[in-house]
């Protein structure tokens, strides 16, 4: 399984950005899939996990009601959108994904695949 995440950029405070994760390879074996976020100097820490097929998305409490998570099947692709970012967004973006189908926010350890990340600054 290969994963691609991009689409990230430089954006003022209160504005968006739409991610997106291009999911590659074996997606059969794909049970769920989350985004993660690594700020300078920090761990790199889940944003919001959902299931490679049905479900919903289970986000972390920073991001509830501003960021939200969709996938097209269809394109082997996850979308996060971002809405009104703060400068405290501002990381390294990564998706992953694992072969076990889980719910709930899940640890970066939970993930066995990884794309390269996409840099987020939010600009105050």
């Amino acid at each position: 399984v290969q994963l691609q995440a991009y689409g990230g950029g430089l954006v003022q405070a209160g504005g968006s950005l739409r991610l997106s994760c291009a999911v590659s390879g074996d997606t059969f074996r794909i049970g769920t899939v989350g985004w993660f976020r690594q700020a300078p100097g920090k761990e790199r820490d889940p944003v919001v996990s959902i299931p490679w097929r049905g479900g919903i998305g289970h986000y972390v409490d920073s991001v509830k009601s501003r960021f939200t998570i969709f996938r097209d099947n269809a394109k082997n692709t996850v979308y996060l959108q971002m809405n009104s970012l703060k400068p405290e967004d501002t990381a390294v973006y990564y998706c992953a994904a694992d072969p076990r189908r889980r719910v709930g926010v899940q640890p970066a350890s939970a993930f066995d695949y990884w794309g390269r990340g996409t840099l987020v600054t939010v600009s105050s």
